[in-house]
C-alpha cells in the first residue's frame, strides 16, 4: 500500500534539481569556481573564432558549429554557476554571517546578475567580474568556518 503511494506522489511531484535542501551540510563554492572558469574560458574561445571567408561552406559549417557548441557549453555554464551561488547563498549562510559581511546580500545578488550578463552577452569583462565575485565569495565563505583555503584555478 505505502509503495502504490509513493509511486503516486512520484507521479505528481516533478523530482527536485537543487544541491540538497537536506542537512547534509555540505557547501563548498568550488563548483562555482569550476563552472565560471568553464564560462569565462568559452568566452574567450568565442572571442577569438575567426568567422571563415565568405563563400567557403564547409568553413562556415564548421565554424557556425564551433560557435553554437562553445555558446551552449557558456550558457549551461553560466546557468549552474548561478545554480550553485544561489545554494549557497540560500542555505548555507545565515543571520550571524550577514552581521559579520554586511555585503553579503549585494554580493551574492551581484554575482547572479553577472552570470545572467555571461549568459545574453559574450563579454570577457563580465567573465572575469563573475570570477572576481567568486573568488570574494569564497574567501567569506572560508572564514565563516575559520579556514584559509587558498583561491586556486583549475585553467592555467
Amino acid at each position: 500500500m505505502l509503495s502504490r503511494l509513493f509511486d503516486a506522489l512520484a507521479k505528481r511531484a516533478p523530482l527536485a534539481h537543487a544541491h540538497c535542501d537536506g542537512p547534509c551540510g555540505i557547501y563548498d563554492p568550488a563548483s562555482a569556481r569550476i563552472t565560471g572558469e568553464a564560462v569565462r574560458s568559452m568566452t574567450k574561445k568565442i572571442l577569438a573564432l575567426t568567422p571563415p571567408a565568405p563563400g567557403d561552406a564547409a568553413a562556415n559549417a564548421a565554424y557556425l558549429n564551433t560557435l553554437s557548441r562553445y555558446v551552449a557549453i557558456k550558457e549551461e555554464q553560466a546557468q549552474l554557476t548561478k545554480d550553485e551561488l544561489l545554494v549557497l547563498w540560500t542555505d548555507y549562510f545565515k543571520p550571524p554571517h550577514l552581521e559579520k559581511y554586511p555585503d553579503l546580500h549585494d554580493t551574492f545578488w551581484k554575482a547572479a546578475k553577472l552570470c545572467s550578463a555571461c549568459k545574453v552577452e559574450v563579454s570577457a569583462q563580465h567573465a572575469d567580474e563573475l570570477m572576481e565575485a567568486i573568488e570574494k565569495i569564497h574567501g567569506i565563505f572560508w572564514a565563516t568556518k575559520g579556514r584559509d583555503v587558498p583561491w586556486t584555478l583549475a585553467a592555467g
